[in-house]
């Protein structure tokens, strides 16, 4: 890293503040968790009545389709928010966020429903964002791991 051009350095006047972007970003990652949630649950009623009369294993395009098409949408939608939050680099806060985001969706819609996984998805789009900021980046990045293996107690024990 340069120090004379550090990523996302303390605020100057022409920067917002990083708790402010952090936390439009978790509203970002609640929106799409509550999005992923409700369209794999209209999944699963489309295939129960696509799949109703077939006795052996059946699949719809929706069933192939499914996970590139949201892992698409979130990533498109994150990449344009961020830009516009001015949250960089870019790619090294939404690839992780996207990429390893269905483990801890999971979990909690596993635990407790579309509530929980709409928590857990800010919870875990907005400590990834604030990661990218020197500041925060060790306590953002102890919490998003916190919640990954907590996510994987959940889903493995």
């Amino acid at each position: 890293m340069n120090p004379a051009h550090p990523v996302n350095p303390l605020p100057h006047p022409d920067r917002r503040p990083a708790l402010p972007r952090a936390t439009a970003a978790a509203a970002t990652g609640a929106v799409l968790a509550f999005a992923a949630v409700r369209f794999f649950a209209w999944l699963e009623r489309h295939d129960e009545q696509a799949c109703a009369t077939t006795d052996g294993l059946c699949w719809t395009w929706w069933d192939w389709a499914a996970v590139p098409l949201t892992l698409t949408a979130a990533l498109i939608t994150l990449m344009a928010v961020y830009k516009r939050l001015e949250i960089a680099p870019r790619v090294a806060v939404v690839l992780p966020t996207v990429l390893l985001a269905p483990l801890p969706l999971a979990a909690a819609d596993d635990a407790g429903g579309w509530w929980a996984a709409t928590l857990v998805g800010a919870a875990w789009a907005g400590s990834l964002a604030l990661a990218a900021w020197d500041r925060h980046r060790t306590p953002a990045l102890a919490a998003s791991a916190a919640l990954l293996l907590a996510s994987l107690v959940a889903l493995y024990r």
